[in-house]
């Protein structure tokens, strides 16, 4: 008969296999952007006549290869200019998006006040405008965009509208009549943002529906608190979900420079370079969506495995699903053991098998899902 101390090499051998898989991935994977090249276009967007700059990978063999590039919107800061996300809006460029990120002039019927400020409409008409782009010959996106797939970006309200947005709700202040979240809307990465309603000052429950969401944010952001920030990441209702803190930087550290705006509101100085902080928060947006829209499995390791080990300037929080598609062999013994263990069920069943003994294997079994053996 089968004893429990050789069923636990087997298990022990199989957690093993799954180590080893992901020391390997480690070891070959580079976090550095796919693209080297990015080229850009101003356009208009016409649903609302905003005007948007647009980021895309530029290879050597971009009209001659399939490539077709899921959207990510970046969706600006109060009375930011989008020319100061030059930089953020690059880098993610390079890890496999076309990014576009407008200028939305509003004024606000509440106050009369006129500025920069973004709202979830804006989503619809981006995607309106690439699917546009995306089949116009003359178009420098000509056939490359992948229209049924995007991604939120946003800083500091930006971040506030595009979390309402994967809430699928309409808050004041921030949407005047009313918001569908559109399907293609896969996932979204924040920074400095957080969500709650301006009139009762209450935090809303974010009701992702499986959207995976993800906050960055400064740890010495004096505008946006990392409190609020937390207690915003508490109400994502749903996995997968990921708070990334960035150490030293401050409310702007996705801007070109810091305080673009010239607010004043930020009381910090940073403590981390301005361009080392835009490329941190570029490459966890870029790993992000690419694990998240994607399916990337390296991407997916790195923003909820390895990557904090490996990038010094980060803190990670995260929930998260089973690791997708388990590898074959593996995946092979896992069905084998519960075989096994159905068939040592129905033995205890006929009192061939000490309730100790089975209590064993089912402790054994108990440790196989990834979250517990990893």
């Amino acid at each position: 008969m089968v004893t429990c101390k050789i069923l636990s090499v087997v298990f022990f051998s199989a957690a093993l296999m799954v180590l080893s898989i992901r020391k390997a991935t480690a070891v070959t994977f580079s976090d550095a952007p796919l693209f080297q090249d990015v080229a850009s276009y101003t356009t208009t967007i016409t649903a609302n006549n905003d005007l948007a700059d647009i980021y895309y990978p530029n290879p050597s063999n971009l009209k001659t290869s399939n490539y077709s590039f899921p959207v990510a919107l970046l969706l600006q800061g109060s009375n930011i200019d989008k020319s100061n996300y030059s930089n953020y809006a690059n880098l993610v460029a390079r890890y496999g998006f076309v990014v576009v990120v407008p200028n939305h002039l509003r004024t606000m019927p509440q106050t009369g006040m006129i500025g920069l400020l973004p709202e979830p409409s804006q989503i619809n008409a981006v995607l309106s405008q690439m699917k546009a782009d995306s089949e116009s010959p003359t178009s420098p996106v000509s056939g490359i965009v992948d229209t049924q797939k995007l991604g939120l970006l946003g800083h500091s309200a930006g971040g506030y509208a595009g979390l309402a947005a994967i809430a699928n709700a309409c808050l004041p202040f921030f949407c005047e009549d009313s918001f569908n979240r559109p399907p293609e809307l896969k996932a979204g990465v924040f920074f400095g943002s957080f969500l709650r309603n301006l009139s009762t000052q209450e935090f809303v429950p974010i009701n992702n529906s499986g959207i995976p969401v993800a906050l960055l944010h400064g740890t010495l952001d004096s505008i946006n608190t990392i409190e609020t920030a937390k207690l915003t990441y508490e109400q994502i209702q749903d996995s997968p979900k990921l708070f990334v803190t960035i150490d030293g930087a401050n409310h702007y550290g996705i801007t070109n420079i810091n305080d673009p705006s010239k607010s004043g509101f930020e009381k910090n100085t940073p403590t981390i370079a301005q361009d080392v902080a835009t490329e941190t928060i570029a490459r966890w947006s870029g790993l992000f969506l690419r694990a998240s829209i994607l399916g990337d499995k390296s991407a997916f390791d790195y923003v909820y495995f390895t990557g904090d080990v490996k990038d010094t300037n980060v803190s990670v929080t995260k929930q998260i699903k089973p690791i997708p598609e388990a590898p074959l062999t593996l995946g092979v013994m896992l069905i084998s053991t519960w075989s096994v263990l159905s068939r040592l069920k129905k033995s205890r069943l006929k009192k061939k098998l000490s309730t100790r003994k089975y209590l064993c294997f089912k402790r054994l079994v108990a440790v196989l899902p990834y979250g517990t053996l990893l």
